[in-house]
């Protein structure tokens, strides 16, 4: 096979050539709004050769289950048989507080908080580039996938959803440097924003007030502000707090709950539509006054 960047005097010019594309290929990445369809295209025509490349793994995980002697079988069952009664445990606790959730609900006159509908999802493929923190998984747009959509794994958030083909699905992670998520201390309340810093294990709690009472320990949770991820659920357990008495803002660095580097498995949530500005402040404007919403009001036609 030649080269594509064989020795002399055309070599110079195919690799201007290559450049050129290239720079071409970035401008109208940034111009043209039809790129990202001509992107999800191109993703649906290579996702066959995406499969491909994860049946390595997967035969080898396979081969090693099939393998496995009976001893390793006997541990891991005893294992996922103890897991299995703490989740039980903890099941039976949360039906209480459920049902004492409800209940308080109903004496608030609070809206009933309803599941949140979802699919499982498949690790296809880590993104080589070690600046950014993406995934590959085997879920697209025939199954519901969406830009933004939230990216869970067992243990919390994993990211979300940046570009959709037909059958695959790109998700942004946690630990990249350009995500953030609004978060709030499950402890009591207080609202901040949390920014991966390029690292799996560690997360930036940004702008907080020096006298804010945070604390090693505490549990951040999806806010559910802007209305991208649900609320409540895990995000981030606070690792470190410093606090320098000549700077306005703590020093606070968090540590992720889920574990990307390790699952292989994930839950995308198809969360309700936030209502818009206007509905709800006319809702809100309404039962503050002791009124019902009536068909009329939320038209504006006159009866």
């Amino acid at each position: 096979m030649k080269p594509l960047f064989s020795h002399g005097p055309a070599s110079g010019y195919r690799m201007l050539l290559c450049a050129i594309v290239a720079f071409a290929l970035m401008f109208a990445e940034q111009r043209l709004p039809r790129m990202a369809e001509l992107r999800a295209h191109l993703t649906t025509i290579v996702a066959p050769v995406q499969w491909v490349v994860s049946l390595p793994s997967e035969t080898i995980s396979w081969a090693a289950l099939v393998l496995s002697d009976q001893r390793q079988l006997i541990d891991e069952n005893r294992k996922l048989r103890e897991q299995l009664l703490k989740l039980s445990r903890r099941v039976q606790r949360m039906a209480s507080l459920t049902a004492e959730n409800v209940r308080l609900r109903e004496l608030l006159d609070a809206a009933q908080r309803d599941d949140i509908p979802y699919i499982t999802a498949q690790l296809l493929s880590l993104d080589s580039d070690p600046f950014t923190h993406q995934m590959v998984i085997d879920r697209g747009r025939v199954d519901g996938a969406y830009d933004g959509q939230p990216v869970m794994d067992a243990s919390g958030l994993i990211g979300q959803v940046m570009s959709v083909s037909a059958y695959t699905s790109r998700v942004l992670m946690l630990a990249d440097a350009s995500h953030a998520v609004p978060v709030q201390v499950n402890r009591n309340g207080l609202r901040f924003v949390v920014q991966g810093t390029g690292r799996y294990d560690q997360l930036v709690v940004l702008h907080v007030p020096d006298t804010a009472d945070i604390r090693e320990g505490d549990l951040l949770v999806t806010s559910g502000l802007a209305g991208r991820f649900p609320e409540g659920y895990p995000v981030a357990r606070v690792a470190e707090v410093i606090h320098d008495p000549g700077e306005p803002f703590a020093q606070v660095t968090a540590r992720p709950v889920s574990q990307p580097e390790r699952s292989r498995h994930f839950l995308l949530l198809f969360p309700p539509p936030p209502p818009s500005v206007s509905e709800a402040a006319l809702e809100a404007a309404v039962r503050a006054g002791g009124g019902e919403i009536l068909p009329e009001a939320s038209t504006g036609e006159m009866p």
